[in-house]
């Protein structure tokens, strides 16, 4: 296997695969959730909207596939407003639907205006609204743009209690960028914390989720690189990874995810 191949299997495994678009319907996360049963194993996770969550567990059941496919939804999305009780609503509501893991959106545009105890409320809240269950801070970081402010951000999500940080929606203009990832990556190592990293958005190729799989274990080491602290946030780069490990070329997508 090559060193591309490797990353390819490494990112495969780590993947939510993802499908957060306006017109979703039952049959297409039905189709989502039977694309995670690939000849070179199974994504991490299913990441939809909160409506899906019974359906996508349905079907990974139908395919034996549950026990091997987490799934994730996403809170507070993709505006991230500041009122705490309702993000904290849709969590619960989220976890007691059935999802294992919850995405929820950092208030950013009141950190960006100066507002750092929304952020550092609501985070907590849903921490608390998640109970056992999994919870990403979706930071949204091509909004928040200085790296100190991105900095501020993560520091106060790994204070409220975040188990992940993540880079972004998928539904700007930037999403994930390795100059970002470098950010958040060094808050966790510096935080002393047993938290994870999650990149989304515009990462299409396996050459590109090896470029964040090397910074990562730069940064926090080579063992440290397991879907239980590293995840991407995709929906085409299912199809390339594939390709890679087939030996074939594949087109990047031009989805945002």
């Amino acid at each position: 296997m090559t060193t591309l191949e490797h990353a390819a299997s490494q990112a495969l495994a780590m993947m939510d695969l993802t499908s957060l678009n306006d017109d979703d319907n039952d049959a297409g996360i039905q189709a989502l959730c039977r694309r995670t049963d690939t000849p070179h194993g199974a994504p991490a996770a299913v990441c939809i909207y909160p409506a899906f969550i019974a359906t996508a567990n349905r079907e990974l059941i139908d395919m034996g596939m549950r026990e091997r496919v987490r799934i994730a939804t996403v809170t507070n999305f993709p505006g991230g407003c500041v009122n705490v009780e309702r993000a904290s609503r849709e969590t619960r509501a989220a976890v007691t639907a059935g999802a294992d893991e919850v995405d929820v959106v950092f208030p950013y545009k009141a950190l960006i205006g100066g507002d750092a105890e929304s952020g550092r409320a609501l985070v907590q809240a849903c921490r608390e609204a998640c109970g056992d269950r999994l919870l990403k801070v979706i930071l949204e970081t091509g909004e928040l743009k200085n790296p100190a402010l991105i900095r501020q951000a993560a520091d106060i999500a790994l204070e409220g209690g975040a188990d992940f940080l993540k880079t972004s929606t998928g539904k700007v203009a930037v999403n994930a960028t390795l100059e970002a990832a470098e950010t958040l990556l060094t808050a966790i190592r510096d935080s002393g914390r047993d938290v994870g990293f999650k990149a989304a958005g515009g990462i299409r190729s396996a050459e590109d989720a090896k470029a964040y799989l090397d910074l990562a274990a730069g940064i926090m080491g080579q063992a440290w690189l397991t879907p239980a602290h590293f995840r991407f946030g995709a929906s085409g780069l299912l199809d390339a990874l594939l390709a890679t490990l087939a030996g074939n070329d594949a087109s990047p997508a031009t989805s945002g995810y």
